[in-house]
């Protein structure tokens, strides 16, 4: 089978030219060896009149087009689209691009400036005396920010679709290429430079493979509609929008990239409380598609190079629901705008899930079950019916997964020590959940010959899904998360998620030896970071502030100055969705160009609601119903799992454009893209070289540590703090107290959040190296004896033999996440500095003589710990003498009250109670 490759945009410069009658757009490749001239007429007052000069240009040929014209200004820019409100059309031009990433030498570049020109000349224009305010509401749209392209790289398309379409036998389709462009390839043969020509070895023919992009992820699709079909492919550059990250991860020297993909559907886009739910055609508010890619980055090529991804999914819960936002309530309730008794606006959505995945789809929802006020349980009380009604017409083996989980309710609540357990903790319910995900989707990966599993075999990989190929391995299905605002607790679940697949991708790849990572890890933190700026993005697009809860948050490491930041946060997005949202989602309508300026149609600022422009069929009746019962669309049922977008058959083979190109034709030489042999480059400048995001700034720069990117380190071991970017020394220390009065597991039996294996030597290995918190010892007397007992506050119950002096008996003391309980009849003491007696310290008696008061105060002074000074802790003792530290009579609001752990309790209390009842 001949090999392929991706065609490479021959137009990466472009200059416009201008005249009085005529805009002159030339463009060159990287070399500026050819050049192609599109002409734009200016004296047309409101039509788009193009003309695509179908010769390419030499250097000396457009230097003779250029010098009999009579030309004005010039600017370097790149062609993005042309819109028309109510004069004449303008060009959108990208002015100045910024490297992201790279993917085996394809480079990704974010959208650093723009330019609109109009294209009418100023004799012929005619003005409006609206059109400068529709200017405005486009430019509103900012498009410097998180826009994304690349020459040579899909990147409306994963890496296993496009890696997979350079895999398909187009012999079976080259027989319909017509004899006009096989003379063409001919010639363009002919030109090229061929090393075996004169060794009289026949030369070597790939095909080049041109893909459809999938127009959900294209945000300038509507823009280029109006000339996609008159002008050369080359002169189309497609975009999109969510976020991308690259961050490299050194193993002993061998650079490995992680990249991060979110892609944006740009069908029912718009703003938190103004997108809710679906529309019509099945699409979803606030949709991303999130891709995790793991390569190899010593080895370039896409043929014989190591690539791995891994794919998930988020969006709103897919039926008819909004929010009135005109009630100015933070948490407006929830309504349920139409019935849909059979599911159907469910079924368009899943049908698009089945052929662009394949089977399973797997759904995480993690809304609210148990609720005072009804208000997000609605929501699951109407998806999964729908649900059970789609699967029932499905196949059982290719039926849609449904996985039930209130996030936020686990999140909140108190583990008993004698009840606790695993489902205790958010992340270790969350490992569980995503080792299950991911052993029925699979993870893709190029290459079959990896012998990782079989010198260092785990059971685990043969318990995998997905579908095996002589290829390699292919991810079959995908896991589908939402909460409300598929925010927050979203992107924390999808970040666990992420992780486990991580883990094996590595182990794939051979940079492991078990599928399995660890937190407090610099590739783990690494990989925090990297969701944690894809979660602050998308946070940012649709609810207009960055994330309110974190992976940290629910770690429990977070430091206090970080419950102030959430705050500030919640403020942020209450006031973007109360009085921004309304002029950015007008902004994103026009845009799109779902909504397109006329003379006879009321303005865009005079409609009282868009929801007839998302909404296609009520504006007109569809001709044609899906039936209810054969919901998916036609051919997806013969294919699964295999996604039907990435089988090889007729209807998708429509979709490609393939010639066939000598090896070493520039349209395919990504050595060149790449290395530009003809551009004088220092390696200081190179992507890879100056990619700000590395291991690096994790790694401890004291000699004598293990440098392994897998090993679990200290908060203090690290060179860049996990809790934060801080400078100065003292707010180091602020950190490192917080993080050492970090809450532990209940008991030393359940698994902690660092750990996802279930065996007991993972765990005790696990026990042996997580740092997360320090004891703080407290004294207590007891009722029996004289001597005094150690108890950890805030820390992990300390490990004593059974004859060492002072220790506790077994079951004599109970730990909880963030305070101490002491039993019955004991005495709460201070400890003061290191190496003075702890001296004791009796409860206040009443003036009056009446009953002993039931409060607590351990004095003022501090307790040592590893030289952090430890303030005054407010305690309360409750009627069955047992000792809780305050802030636990407010668990809703712990985030809160903490804040002011040095004002008196009873203030604390009322300020956390306001959070709690205004939030």
């Amino acid at each position: 089978m001949a090999q392929s490759a991706a065609v490479i945009s021959g137009l990466q410069r472009m200059v416009l030219y201008e005249t009085r009658a005529r805009y002159f757009l030339v463009g060159s490749n990287q070399a500026q060896t050819k050049h192609r001239v599109l002409k734009i007429d200016r004296t047309e007052p409101k039509d788009l009149v193009i003309i695509d000069d179908k010769h390419v240009y030499n250097q000396h040929e457009l230097r003779e087009l250029l010098g009999r014209l009579d030309l004005g200004n010039r600017t370097k820019m790149v062609q993005k689209g042309f819109v028309r409100f109510l004069e004449g059309y303008y060009m959108v031009l990208i002015t100045k691009r910024r490297k992201m990433a790279d993917i085996g030498g394809h480079s990704i570049y974010k959208i650093e400036d723009t330019s609109m020109i109009s294209i009418p000349n100023d004799s012929v224009r005619v003005a409006h005396p609206d059109e400068a305010r529709y200017v405005r509401i486009f430019q509103n749209m900012d498009l410097s920010s998180n826009f994304y392209f690349s020459y040579s790289y899909d990147l409306s398309h994963s890496l296993q679709h496009n890696l997979t379409l350079l895999q398909r036998p187009y012999e079976l389709w080259s027989s319909a290429e017509s004899a006009a462009e096989d003379e063409a390839n001919m010639r363009r043969k002919q030109d090229s430079f061929d090393i075996f020509e004169d060794e009289g070895l026949p030369t070597q023919l790939l095909y080049g493979v041109r893909a459809e992009p999938y127009y959900k992820y294209v945000w300038n699709g509507n823009l280029l509609e109006r000339v996609k079909d008159i002008v050369h492919p080359d002169w189309l550059m497609y975009i999109i929008h969510g976020f991308c990250g690259q961050s490299k991860l050194l193993i002993y020297g061998r650079p490995v990239h992680i990249t991060l993909i979110a892609r944006r559907s740009s069908k029912f886009a718009g703003t938190r409380f103004l997108k809710r739910g679906a529309n019509c055609e099945g699409d979803v508010a606030n949709e991303v598609e999130t891709e995790q890619i793991a390569h190899d980055a010593s080895v370039m090529s896409f043929t014989v190079g190591s690539y791995s991804s891994y794919v998930q999914t988020r969006g709103s819960v897919p039926l008819y629901w909004s929010q009135d936002i005109s009630t100015m309530m933070p948490k407006p309730p929830i309504r349920l705008d139409q019935a849909d008794p059979y599911a159907h606006v469910a079924g368009l959505h899943f049908d698009q899930m089945l052929q662009r995945f394949g089977s399973p789809i797997i759904i995480l929802n993690l809304v609210k079950k148990r609720e005072k006020r009804k208000h997000e349980k609605i929501l699951s009380e109407e998806l999964y019916p729908a649900v059970i009604n789609l699967n029932q017409f499905l196949p059982s083996q290719h039926g849609i997964e449904y996985i039930a989980w209130d996030m936020a309710r686990y999140t909140k609540r108190i583990c008993v020590p004698l009840l606790s357990s695993k489902l205790c903790n958010v992340l270790d319910r969350l490992s569980m959940i995503a080792e299950n995900v991911v052993k029925r989707t699979g993870f893709f990966v190029n290459r079959s010959d990896f012998y990782c599993h079989t010198l260092h075999p785990d059971e685990r990989w043969g318990d995998l899904g997905g579908s095996i190929s002589v290829s390699g391995r292919v991810q079959t299905g995908v896991l589908r998360t939402n909460c409300v605002d598929c925010l927050d607790r979203t992107n924390t679940a999808q970040f666990m998620v992420g992780k486990c697949a991580l883990a094996y991708q590595l182990y794939a790849l051979g940079m492991i030896d078990k599928p399995k990572l660890q937190f407090d890890t610099d590739c783990v933190r690494l990989f925090e970071e990297l969701y944690e700026d894809h979660g602050d993005t998308l946070s940012l697009q649709y609810g207009g502030s960055q994330l309110v809860h974190r992976v940290k948050t629910y770690r429990k490491i977070a430091p206090w100055t970080q419950h102030s930041k959430d705050i500030m946060q919640t403020l942020s997005r209450y006031y973007s969705n109360a009085f921004s949202d309304a002029d950015r989602q007008d902004a994103i309508n026009l845009f799109l160009q779902v909504y397109q300026p006329a003379e006879s149609r009321p303005h865009l600022w005079d409609l009282p609601t868009d929801f007839y422009l998302h909404q296609k069929t009520t504006m007109a009746l569809p001709m044609d119903r899906r039936c209810y019962t054969l919901w998916w669309s036609e051919g997806v049922l013969s294919y699964l799992p295999i996604a039907f977008d990435e089988v090889p058959c007729d209807e998708t083979m429509k979709k490609l454009s393939v010639k066939r190109v000598n090896r070493f034709d520039e349209s395919i030489d990504i050595y060149a893209e790449f290395f530009r042999p003809y551009e004088l480059t220092s390696f200081d400048d190179t992507f890879c070289k100056a990619m700000t995001n590395s291991a690096r700034e994790f790694m401890p720069k004291t000699v004598g540590v293990d440098p392994s990117p897998f090993t679990v380190r200290k908060p203090e071991e690290t060179a860049k703090s996990v809790l934060g970017n801080k400078s100065s020394k003292e707010e180091t220390l602020v950190q490192r107290k917080t993080a050492a009065s970090a809450p532990p597991p209940p008991s030393e039996e359940a698994i902690s959040s660092s750990s996802e294996d279930d065996s007991e030597e993972d765990r005790d290995d696990d026990a042996s190296v997580s740092q997360r918190s320090t004891p703080v010892k407290l004294w207590a007397d007891s009722a029996d004896s004289g001597r005094p007992q150690e108890v950890c506050a805030l820390g992990r119950e300390p490990a004593a033999s059974s004859g060492e002096e002072g220790a506790p008996p077994p079951g004599e003391h109970h730990l909880l996440r963030a305070g101490v309980m002491l039993p019955r009849g004991q005495r709460l003491r201070h400890v003061a500095a290191a190496g003075e007696p702890p001296q004791p310290r009796r409860l206040r008696e009443p003036r009056d003589g009446g009953p002993r008061s039931s409060e607590a105060l351990v004095p003022r002074g501090h307790v040592d710990v590893q030289g952090v000074r430890q303030e005054q802790i407010h305690v309360k003792r409750a009627e069955d003498s047992h000792i809780f530290i305050f802030y636990f009579l407010s668990k809703k609001t712990f985030s809160y009250g903490c804040l002011f752990i040095h004002v008196d309790y009873v203030v604390v209390l009322g300020f956390s109670f306001f959070f709690f009842f205004f939030f």
